[in-house]
């Protein structure tokens, strides 16, 4: 095996088939953001999303996609046009995946692509015994979606952060206020159909435990540009008037099982009731105009 890729294995101590499955599926994306950062990607698009909050600030929850925004609407660099980068990095690194541009539907201005790799090759290229591989179906797929927002809501900060492994490169991404913004957006107007989407709650959790402040111009925006709110001001209150209604109508044990399979340790799932995240709430701070948190409580 790589000793580069060795190295970025050991923290995942994989030890059944799952767990190796896993641990291939997240160092594949950290290596792919290597890939669009020596194509240039980042001079124009920034990181964001969960797996942005696992990689460079802890979140321990596993994550499942790669999300990019254009810093600016009019920005020439395109996902597309990156993907032979991120194909020719997982090479390098003895990782055999396919990446391929898909069509977004009726999702005006995403760009959307996925790396789909054969599982069991691929963890036989890392290392993986034989027998460990057997246990896995011959055609079993890793998928990992790319996605682009090339018409990006305006207000978002963003911030370069180095990454060390598999070798030092550096990535922009939103800065936590603006991610924080993004994620009560998700976790409000989410089109969640029959599906609660607990990753969403479980971030919420994180950032009300860092006491992370919410960038509400760019919340604000989101809300406006995704035409779920008259463009009047959106202050605090009535973001928490919107999280309290929200709250009281989910089946939070719904919320729990969605979440639960990319959670380590799912004990704290106990917690999770109405009561829970309603004590949340009144907790939510704002970027003041000076950067500084404020508290705002309802």
């Amino acid at each position: 095996m790589n000793k580069a890729l060795e190295e970025l294995l050991r923290p995942y101590d994989p030890i059944t088939p799952l767990d190796w499955t896993q641990a291939i599926r997240e160092v594949v994306q950290e290596i792919a953001l290597l890939g669009l950062w020596r194509s240039g990607f980042f001079e124009e698009a920034a990181f964001y999303g969960g797996t942005a909050l696992r990689i460079f600030h802890g979140l321990n929850r596993f994550s499942e996609d790669l999300d990019f925004s254009l810093v600016e609407e009019g920005g020439s660099v395109r996902l597309a046009s990156a993907l032979a980068s991120i194909k020719t990095e997982l090479a390098a690194w003895g990782l055999s995946f396919d990446a391929e541009p898909k069509c977004s539907g009726n999702r005006s201005g995403i760009e959307s692509a996925f790396l789909k790799g054969n599982t069991r090759i691929n963890l036989l290229n890392v290392g993986v015994p034989e027998e460990l591989s057997r246990h896995l179906p011959h055609n079993q797929k890793i998928s990992i979606k790319l996605e682009l927002d090339t018409t990006p809501p305006p207000l978002a900060s963003t911030e370069v952060k180095t990454h060390l492994l598999p070798t030092p490169f550096q990535v922009r991404l939103y800065d936590l206020p603006s991610l924080f913004a993004g994620k009560l957006h998700a976790m409000l107007f989410r089109d969640w159909k029959s599906r609660v989407k607990g990753r969403d709650f479980y971030d919420f959790v994180w950032y009300i435990s860092r006491r992370v402040p919410v960038n509400l111009s760019h919340l604000e925006a989101r809300i406006i540009q995704s035409k779920k709110q008259q463009a009047e001001r959106i202050d605090m209150a009535t973001v928490q008037t919107l999280l309290k209604e929200r709250i009281q109508r989910v089946d939070m044990a719904k919320v729990a099982e969605d979440v639960r399979p990319f959670l380590r340790d799912p004990r704290e799932l106990q917690l999770w009731n109405e009561e829970f995240f309603m004590q949340m709430i009144p907790q939510l701070q704002s970027v003041c105009e000076d950067g500084r948190p404020a508290e705002l409580t309802g």
